[in-house]
């Protein structure tokens, strides 16, 4: 084979492993930017769902509170109710006391 074909036919191959070269290159450019295309949806999708989560336990914290605030009301309706109900049990006792200390003071004065 003479000299000048040999040097076309390594230039042709030149040219082609460039082609192939710059070929694989657009391609892992390609693959990259699907990769973070991708990376970003997920995240994305990642951050939704946090969020939901995030709002779904807030939500569930409020309904706990509620129901907490519920039973503490409760308990203190109850408790007011039985001081009430000893109070009133006992004031005609204390009325009686009140009177007969005032009754015990005049008599001393006198």
């Amino acid at each position: 084979m003479p000299r000048p074909e040999v040097l076309d036919r390594i230039k042709e191959a030149e040219r082609e492993a460039d082609e192939i070269v710059a070929e694989a290159e657009e391609e892992a450019d390609e693959i990259v930017a699907q990769a973070r295309e991708k990376a970003d949806e997920i995240r994305e999708q990642a951050r939704e769902e946090a969020d939901a989560a995030a709002e779904e336990q807030i939500q569930d914290a409020r309904e706990d509170v509620e129901t907490e605030r519920e039973r503490i009301l409760a308990e203190g309706r109850e408790e007011r109710e039985e001081l009430e109900a000893r109070a009133e049990e006992q004031q005609e006792a204390v009325v009686e006391y009140v009177v007969s200390q005032f009754e015990e003071a005049v008599h001393a004065q006198t």
